[in-house]
């Protein structure tokens, strides 16, 4: 007489099956975290051409990374330059560009993108993309940011204080791709 055969219940099939596939995610996860991380690559094209930059843009020789800027992945601000450097995490420059700095600026140290928006209205008034918030002073948020057209900020009205540091278009895309929440951002002097 032949012995049935024995089966398992269904929820030990179901534990099983997510253990499995929780292991398995762990593991992809973490050797994608050991991998490349994406970088910022200039691509000029036609509509950044025709957009306005920094006088300072006209410098034909790539800008080094300053000294006191850190090491590993991170975006690195001077004050004084007026310039933007994105950094991947064999410290290498993938990227720099001039910025319009508002009338308030962060002091220097180190700080992480804390919020990301993808368009609003500047407090200049000026339709504004990619804001990426990284700092506070004066009661007011400091954040890097691109008109949506593509222009210079306006002039300041005297006494009015600003705090977004705005970019040109291409270059503003380029910061947002590469500053995740949590990335770091440097600002040096």
């Amino acid at each position: 007489m032949p012995v049935p055969a024995r089966r398992l219940p269904s929820w030990v099939w179901v534990t099983g099956l997510t253990v499995g596939a929780v292991a398995a995610v762990t593991v992809l996860a973490v050797q994608a975290d050991r991998g490349p991380h994406p970088t910022a690559t200039a691509r000029p094209n036609a509509s950044t051409a025709a957009s306005p930059q920094p006088s300072a843009s006209k410098s034909a020789a790539p800008t080094a990374v300053p000294d006191d800027s850190g090491t590993g992945r991170r975006v690195v601000y001077s004050v004084g330059r007026k310039r933007v450097w994105l950094v991947d995490a064999s410290d290498v420059s993938r990227r720099s560009f001039p910025v319009w700095p508002g009338t308030v600026g962060p002091d220097p140290g180190s700080y992480t993108i804390s919020q990301r928006t993808e368009a609003t209205t500047g407090s200049d008034g000026v339709q504004i993309e990619h804001i990426m918030y990284f700092a506070a002073k004066s009661g007011l948020s400091i954040a890097f940011s691109n008109a949506l057209d593509g222009s210079s900020p306006p002039a300041v009205a005297s006494g009015k204080q600003t705090s977004g540091i705005r970019t040109g278009k291409a270059d503003g895309a380029a910061l947002w791709t590469f500053g995740e929440t949590g990335t770091p951002v440097v600002v040096v002097k």
